[in-house]
């Protein structure tokens, strides 16, 4: 059985190591995941919603996070509130062209953010002006805040209610272990909203 060509060692194994080892990293935070699925939990139980923001490939990652929560993970449910600050090309640009691309998001967040409601603002490195501003534009106005970073969490260390800070400081790997942890937090979410949906019905039917 062949063992590939050194470029397949090269690109394809070194990837698939460096990921596992990124990953497994991962289960040392499981604490800090619970809070804040717990947070979105509980943000989501009390009218509010889960706002996104982020760059690039972590842009596409808030789409899709944000699409997971209104529609489905895993379960058969009601719609949930979630938006991704990302996609209003018209609002992006007049921002961008008015104010200046760092205002693209805390302007979003000024206008569409309340108090009670959750931003996730995801940058590998944790430096990214636009998201750095719109997650102290968030906490000014009361929401809870989440940063999705690189290693260290860079100027969004401290700065955030709840870090998840990837110890790596590759992108492709951070991205990675992004993603994973925004699916596990959407089954999380997802769960807790079916039981309590389940709960309540049992309830209705045990008072009635």
């Amino acid at each position: 059985m062949s063992t590939g060509t050194p470029r397949t060692t090269m690109v394809f194994r070194n990837a698939i190591t460096e990921h596992l080892e990124v990953v497994r990293q991962i289960d040392g935070q499981l604490h800090t995941l619970e809070a804040i699925a717990e947070a979105m939990a509980a943000t989501l139980r009390s009218g509010g919603k889960i706002l996104w923001c982020g760059n690039g490939g972590s842009a596409a990652d808030c789409q899709h996070l944000a699409a997971e929560i209104v529609g489905r993970f895993r379960r058969e449910r009601a719609g949930l509130p979630s938006l991704a600050l990302t996609t209003d090309t018209s609002v992006l640009t007049a921002v961008a062209n008015d104010y200046g691309y760092e205002a693209v998001f805390s302007r979003q967040v000024e206008a569409l953010g309340d108090a009670g409601d959750l931003l996730v603002g995801i940058s590998t490195s944790g430096n990214s002006r636009n998201v750095v501003e719109a997650l102290l534009r968030a906490r000014a106005k009361g929401l809870l805040t989440v940063a999705f970073t690189g290693s260290g969490g860079g100027k969004l260390a401290g700065s955030v209610d709840h870090l998840f800070a990837v110890e790596s400081r590759d992108t492709a790997r951070i991205q990675e272990a992004h993603i994973l942890a925004g699916h596990m937090l959407c089954d999380w979410v997802e769960l807790d909203w079916t039981e309590a949906r389940t709960s309540a019905q049992v309830s209705g039917l045990a008072s009635s």
